[in-house]
């Protein structure tokens, strides 16, 4: 089965930018599809200091819906929105103050990736953090997701006026340009030895934050669900989600985060079996409990519940169960605007032709 490469390099134009992230692309570039990847063959998928959050998102969701190995190589800064504190991936066009509305929110590189096949993803990352951001990771992980493995580090912001290099994934490209592809273990403490010379030839100190995390174990229930997925059993691997659902509401209580998170599951699963309807209203549950559970209308959490009940309820192909669903999924668009304007209306403007319609 062929692989699928992401490369993303990032960083703002002008004196916000901490890192000549896209340097390290024709390096990277230069390496055959099948090293980057770890396959016999692979799609690779290259974005070059990208101006628009929703277009990397695209490219993202596209790649992350590929069946084989999925390899993403990110180098670039992060930043965190003054609104929400959240960390986000600077784009071309971000400044501190535009956070919110230029660059890649971080969670959502998790969220497209969190129900792939166990062992199937890994992420290579390369990431410079002003100093509002590097404070905030002392307290707080950077969550990439459960099921992925990720391999990388986090380095502080650089001295004033200076623009860092990603000098981790430049030493992951020259590693692979030889040809061999070690397992990513060695990979990463490869990189990290040649990304600590460097630094030590430059006169600085290191003091980069590592990331290592593995992935899931074997017998995880994601990983076999995720295989009941691959293999066509949509049944049985929603009735086993189900069963974590019901053993978690149980235990914790129905609007616990344990709940919720298979609640989701279950919905992504009615979107892999072809079924938008049941999907989108899963996904407008997830919402309306996150909401009467007192979270936020912005919270990460309920405006993905939204986008995705919306992006599901898009897909339904029968106008009555759409005419059914439409109501509920406007009156929370009229909470939850999400960030992509003009959503509410786009689901007014359906709703009024499917009225007609009927």
């Amino acid at each position: 089965m062929p692989g699928t490469v992401l490369l993303l390099a990032a960083a703002p134009v002008g004196r916000g930018c901490l890192v000549d992230a896209a340097s390290v692309l024709p390096v990277l570039a230069a390496v055959p599809p099948a090293v980057l990847s770890g396959a016999d063959t692979a799609n690779v998928v290259e974005l070059a200091d990208p101006l628009d959050p929703q277009a990397v998102l695209t490219r993202l969701r596209a790649a992350a819906a590929a069946p084989g190995p999925l390899t993403v190589y990110v180098a670039g800064q992060l930043q965190l929105d003054r609104r929400q504190r959240l960390p986000h991936l600077a784009l071309a066009r971000t400044t501190p103050a535009n956070v919110r509305y230029t660059a890649l929110p971080w969670h959502w590189i998790r969220e497209e990736l969190r129900l792939r096949p166990s062992g199937a993803t890994t992420l290579l990352l390369d990431l410079h953090a002003d100093h509002e951001t590097w404070q905030w990771l002392r307290t707080s992980p950077l969550d990439s997701g459960r099921n992925n493995a990720v391999y990388g580090r986090v380095a502080p912001p650089p001295a004033r006026r200076t623009v860092a290099v990603p000098a981790y994934m430049r030493g992951i490209a020259t590693i692979l340009r030889s040809g061999h592809r070690p397992p990513p273990d060695e990979l990463h403490q490869q990189a990290l030895a040649r990304a600590a010379a460097d630094t030590a030839a430059a006169g600085a100190v290191a003091a980069d934050l590592v990331l290592t995390a593995p992935g899931p174990v074997a017998g995880d229930p994601h990983a076999v669900i995720a295989a009941a997925v691959r293999s066509g059993r949509h049944g049985d691997a929603d009735a086993l989600a189900a069963r974590h659902e019901r053993a978690a509401a149980h235990a914790y209580g129905p609007a616990s985060e344990d709940a919720l998170h298979w609640t989701e599951v279950r919905a992504d699963l009615a979107m892999f079996a072809g079924d938008p309807v049941r999907s989108c209203r899963a996904w407008l549950s997830v919402a309306e409990v996150r909401l009467g559970a007192g979270q936020p209308p912005q919270a990460p959490a309920v405006e993905a519940a939204v986008d995705r009940a919306h992006h599901q309820w898009g897909r339904i192909r029968d106008a009555g169960s759409a005419r059914e669903l439409g109501p509920p999924l406007a009156a929370l668009r009229g909470r939850v605007p999400g960030r992509r304007e003009g959503a509410l209306d786009h689901v007014q403007r359906e709703l009024s032709r499917l009225q007609t319609q009927g």
